[in-house]
């Protein structure tokens, strides 16, 4: 059960949310602190929106009704498309515009207007990046006319509501910001506000530079046999891909489903070289600080490990209890607070080719349509690719601009101003190269890159002088205009596959693996986005800058990515494994994919349920998406209970093991144990043996130095040790435990002398010398934890005691004044799941158990009666902290349960609590 007890749920009173608050406001009062004062119960109730009876909405052409069930749930009905997003874009102002107008303000490089001096830096790297440079050339030169026409009606509607709210009246987190910034008053809302929106979920989901940098920052300390074995080849013989057939056509360069693959490669147009790989070597000094700044950017997005992903499938009627297809979802974010997703329902009053719109699901607040859900005829799903679109180059500087294939080129450069709420501005010169812009410069720490670095291994790889270093640029797709609104508008009136298709081609940024389900019983998938193919090198290691070898020849034609309709073993799954097997496709995707941990467990038990005749209901479906099963506890424990345990104390935790399933629900024992033993196997196998920009920030080892210079032995003959603090932030570190470290260990684990399993000891306590011994200390070790953390007794042990969700309201819930924060954040909820399961409530081994990644929504569709269809959202459909439906879906959520989820008018009529009209 989770800990939480505060989360409203839709049938409790306003008398009790409001006696809460009075509470709050005494406590505060009586502790002398002037928030209590001055935010009084009218100030919180001034921003709820108003949702029974009539408004005026000035620009519609007709009345339009807002239909809200028990939870909030807008569905909105109207005449025309204009009406139909221009209502939306006021109902969503009503909910949610605290959270829109922050999102506006960090895409736009801003945040320093609302809060102060300490987003400066943050601005200035988006600044430097240009989202919203970028969405004003996809709205001036990408997008159709009929998106920018639905974008400035939803921005009329957005502004209809601005122009009768400011203040508290929008939400009480405006009441708190006029402590900090007095007489802050929000712009009107710019289509580009919405489609700049885009580019930080393009960023959230922008696939490897983690990896390339982490890789590069570890040549410090490992050698590059070693890093190799920390990043294994993706496991094709026993984790399979999302299409499991067909190739290429060498002459028409289309993907064919059905076709026999001829063979391939590593990929066409990138070949791995030690240029590449030696430019890597030195970069640990530069790249440390470039890290921290991708840390940082974007602190409202959290973390991009590798547990980021999602989870969808979908099944054929063959193998359903329907007879019609059952597609599932569940998105992996960062936990908000509010949710990234907004709930909804748009409808066209007659569906017509002039309002073609009647559709249903999961949106952004800022942004029109419907980006994940169905519609009356088809359904579709997303996970993250994790295509590598991104790259970052070493640019050889000079006092005259930048080498590239011998000449000096100049900069492009632009001068940016970043107004600070009650400061003084600040001026930034961006500096870009014809492989992006120059990110190095917008960090104070950061100098050069590549100080140290072997750039080159060959005679034709010679480097240019290094000076004073190497500044680094990126290249990354989305920095180049698209039209991927368009593909939302058109996923949204698809009717069937090759609907979806035409609509996934406009699908740019980010890459996404999108999956399909029609009322007519197809299933099927595409593999969307721009993606490039490099002429030289692969995209694992920041690549040379002033060589054109190394540039991006072209983009994959969409014609050759991936997809498949109807295969024959009658369901797809998406879970961030490999989309295509690498030997049978010609061209680069990445080397980075998920390792397939999700995805394998979901195929085996969709095979495990629908062998024999088996089929599989929505229950079902909804019951996997909580399976808890950890993969890494079939693989370890085994080892961990043929381990000779002579300290009684530790051999009560070691006996939890004998007779566990491998299941991490919340109230497991086992599960906690385990998963102490897996974290401290992971820090003594290999985080401590990482250099300190990869470990946790204030967690100190006495090292070898990592440099060549001096001794390596004091006068006395021991080793010349020095004292290194990691820089991570916990939810960052490595090794996060993700399944690229269930790999890494499934690799080593048969072998109990590999180099790995070796520790350094200490003057007190002996280093491991092999595997049995180091699984040994690491049990020791969780032991002591889990008795400072959860008590002696193992039997008042839970998993979920350790696994804690808690929610945090943006900015001002993390950053904000204590009692701010206690007045707008919820939680904690003790959660079961955890990282790389199917409920894949993240964690990171490196920083501790907390969740630092959620399934961010969940939904099953019915294809045979969408009214049964079934959906969830982490918190609520409101923004405004004490309404009824701020977190009034979290505690549901919490233990996998799913919300009714109506479609057809007459199911939405029933479900209706409230209705509002508004009027022209």
């Amino acid at each position: 059960m989770p800990a939480n007890t505060t989360g409203s749920s839709p049938k409790k009173k306003k008398s009790r949310r409001l006696r809460l608050f009075v509470i709050a406001v005494v406590l505060l009062l009586v502790g002398g602190v002037g928030y209590g004062a001055y935010w009084s119960i009218s100030t919180v109730r001034a921003s709820f929106p108003e949702t029974t009876g009539s408004l005026q909405l000035k620009g519609l052409s007709g009345p339009v009704q807002v239909k809200r069930d028990g939870y909030g749930i807008p569905q909105i009905y109207a005449g025309t498309s204009e009406d139909l997003f221009r209502a939306q874009g006021f109902v969503q102002a009503q909910d949610r515009f605290w959270e829109m107008d922050v999102r506006r303000h960090m895409t736009a490089g801003r945040l320093s207007e609302m809060f102060g001096s300490g987003q400066v830096e943050t601005d200035a790297f988006l600044r430097t990046m240009g989202w919203h440079r970028v969405a004003k050339q996809e709205y001036d030169t990408k997008v159709s006319p009929d998106t920018k026409k639905y974008l400035r009606a939803y921005s009329d509607g957005v502004n209809a509501y601005l122009k009768d709210h400011q203040g508290d009246a929008l939400s009480v987190e405006y009441a708190a910001l006029d402590f900090k910034n007095d007489g802050y008053k929000p712009e009107k809302w710019t289509p580009v506000d919405s489609l700049a929106w885009l580019k930080a979920m393009a960023w959230d989901l922008r696939g490897n530079m983690q990896d390339e940098v982490d890789r590069a920052l570890a040549s410090s300390r490992l050698s590059a046999k070693q890093i190799d074995e920390l990043y294994p080849s993706y496991p094709y013989s026993r984790n399979k891909p999302i299409v499991q057939g067909g190739g290429v056509n060498e002459l028409t360069d289309e993907f064919d489903p059905k076709a026999t693959p001829a063979g391939s490669t590593s990929g066409t147009g990138g070949t791995a070289d030690g240029g590449a790989t030696g430019a890597a070597q030195g970069l640990q000094g530069q790249l440390s600080s470039l890290s921290k700044t991708l840390d940082d950017v974007p602190a409202l997005l959290g973390p991009n490990g590798t547990g980021i992903g999602s989870n969808s499938w979908v099944v054929s009627g063959k193998y359903t209890t329907t007879g019609k297809p059952l597609l599932a979802n569940d998105p992996h974010l960062a936990p908000q607070l509010p949710s990234v997703w907004y709930q909804m329902g748009l409808h066209c009053k007659q569906v017509t080719s002039a309002c073609p719109y009647d559709a249903a699901g999961f949106t952004f607040a800022g942004l029109p349509g419907v980006v994940i859900g169905h519609n009356q005829d088809i359904s579709w799903g997303m996970t993250n690719l994790g295509a590598d679109v991104s790259d970052l180059y070493l640019e050889k500087v000079t006092d005259n601009g930048y080498l590239y294939d011998g000449k000096q080129l100049p900069f492009t450069t632009r001068e940016e101003t970043i107004k600070v709420a009650g400061g003084k501005s600040r001026t930034i010169t961006v500096r870009t190269t014809n492989n992006g812009p120059i990110v190095s410069d917008r960090d104070d720490e950061l100098t050069s890159v590549g100080k140290d670095a072997p750039v080159g291994s060959g005679a034709d790889d010679v480097a240019p002088d290094r000076g004073d270093g190497y500044a680094v640029a990126l290249k990354w797709t989305a920095l180049t205009p698209s039209n991927t609104m368009d593909a939302v508008f058109k996923l949204d009136t698809s009717k069937n596959f090759s609907d979806f298709r035409k609509a996934a081609r406009d699908f740019a940024v980010p890459s996404q693996n999108l999956i399909y389900a029609d009322t007519k019983g197809n299933i099927g998938y595409q593999a969307p986005g721009q993606i490039p193919v490099r002429s030289r090198g692969d995209g694992r290691y920041p690549a040379p800058g002033w060589d054109s070898r190394y540039k991006w020849s072209k983009y994959i034609p969409q014609s050759a990515l991936p997809w498949e309709l109807n295969p024959d073993r009658g369901y797809i799954v998406t879970a961030n494994q490999a989309v295509v097997d690498k030997k049978n496709y010609p061209y680069l995707l990445t080397d980075d994919w998920g390792y397939g941990a999700r995805s394998q467990r979901i195929t085996d038990l969709i095979e495990s349920k629908t062998k024999d005749g088996g089929k599989i209901s929505t229950d079902d479906m909804q019951s996997l998406q909580m399976d808890n099963s950890s993969e890494i506890a079939k693989v370890l424990t085994p080892y961990l209970l043929k381990i000779d345990v002579k300290d009684d104390y530790v051999r009560q935790a070691q006996k939890l093991l004998e007779s566990w399933d491998y299941t991490q629900d919340s109230d497991s024992a086992a599960a906690a144990y385990f998963n102490a033993v897996w974290r401290n196997t992971l820090k003594l196998a290999f985080g401590d043996k990482l250099p300190k920009e990869l470990r946790v920030k204030g967690e100190c080892l006495r090292v070898r130095p990592a440099d060549d210079s001096g001794p390596l032995e004091d006068l006395n003959g021991n080793a010349r040790l020095v004292r290194e603090c990691g820089k991570r932030d916990a939810d960052m570190a490595q090794p996060d435990g993700g399944d690229r470290w269930y790999e890494v260990v499934r690799d080593i684990i048969k072998d109990p002398k590999n180099n790995w399993w070796k520790t350094a000891g200490t003057r007190n306590k002996p280093g491991a010398t092999n595997r049995d011994e180091l699984l040994g200390q690491a049990m020791r070790a969780a032991r002591s934890e889990l008795t400072a953390k959860l008590g002696k007794d193992i039997n008042s042990w839970s998993w979920g005691r350790l696994h804690r969700l808690t929610l945090k309201n943006q900015t001002l819930g993390t950053d904000g004044p204590g009692v701010v924060q206690w007045l707008l954040n919820r939680g904690p909820w003790n959660l079961s799941g955890g990282e790389a399961a199917v409920n894949a409530t993240g964690w990171n081994a490196a920083g501790g158990y907390d969740v630092t990644w959620v399934p961010s929504m969940r939904m099953v569709v019915n294809l045979d009666n969408l009214d049964k269809s079934r959906w969830i959202n982490l918190t609520g459909a409101s923004g405004h902290a004490y309404d009824a439906h701020y977190t009034d879906q979290t505690e549901k959520w919490a233990k996998g349960e799913l919300l009714p989820w109506a479609f057809s008018k007459s199911a939405v009529d029933k479900s209706t609590d409230d209705e509002l009209a508004l009027t022209p």
